[in-house]
C-alpha cells in the first residue's frame, strides 16, 4: 500500500494553486495524495480576495483552527508537502501530536516566530531574496535541513523546475 502524502496549499488556497499538479504528477505514482486548502482548513472568508484580508485573517485565529481541522482529519502516519502558510499549520500540527513519517516546507517564513522543533524528517526551503525567512541563528537553533535557493524569492515554488527538484529529493 502506497504511503499518504497531504500537500497543504499557501495562502491563496485551490483558487490561485494550478502550480500544484506539478507536484501531484511527479509524486502520485509513490503516494496516495491528499490535498488540503488552507484557506478551507482555516475556515477563511474569502470574500474579499486580496493578500492582507487572507493574511489577516489567518494570523488572528485561522492558523489555530486549521491546525485543530487538520488534526482532526489526519490521524494516520503521514508525509507532509507544505508550502507557505501551510508550513506554519503542519508544524504547529505537528507538535501538537499529528504522526508524520517526513515534513517538507517551501518558503513557509511564518516558522521564524516557532521555538519548538517537531521531531521527524524534515526539510526546509527558501528563496534567497525572501526578506522573510528566518535567520542563520534560527536554523542554527533548530537543528533542521534546509536549502536555500539562489536568486528566488518566496513565490518561487510555483515554478516546475523547482517542483522537479523536491520532488526529486521527496522520493529519496
Amino acid at each position: 500500500m502506497k504511503p499518504r502524502l497531504i500537500i497543504l496549499s499557501d495562502l491563496w488556497g485551490k483558487e490561485k494553486s494550478n502550480w500544484v499538479s506539478f507536484y501531484t504528477e511527479l509524486l502520485e505514482e509513490k503516494f496516495v495524495i491528499q490535498y488540503y486548502d488552507c484557506c478551507e482548513l482555516a475556515e477563511i472568508d474569502k470574500t474579499e480576495y486580496f493578500e492582507e484580508n487572507l493574511h489577516n485573517q489567518f494570523i488572528n485565529g485561522g492558523i489555530e483552527k486549521a491546525v485543530a481541522n487538520l488534526l482532526k482529519a489526519e490521524n494516520n502516519e503521514i508525509d507532509i508537502l507544505a508550502f507557505s502558510i501551510g508550513g506554519g499549520i503542519a508544524w504547529k500540527a505537528v507538535l501538537k501530536g499529528l504522526n508524520i513519517r517526513s515534513f517538507f516546507a517551501v518558503s513557509s517564513t511564518r516558522l521564524r516566530y516557532e521555538n519548538e522543533t517537531p521531531k521527524g524528517r524534515i526539510k526546509l526551503y527558501y528563496g534567497e531574496n525572501d526578506t522573510n525567512k528566518p535567520n542563520n541563528d534560527w536554523f542554527q537553533k533548530h537543528s533542521i535541513a534546509f536549502e536555500i535557493i539562489k536568486n528566488k524569492e518566496h513565490n518561487f515554488y510555483t515554478d516546475k523546475d523547482f517542483a522537479i527538484e523536491i520532488c526529486n529529493e521527496f522520493l529519496k
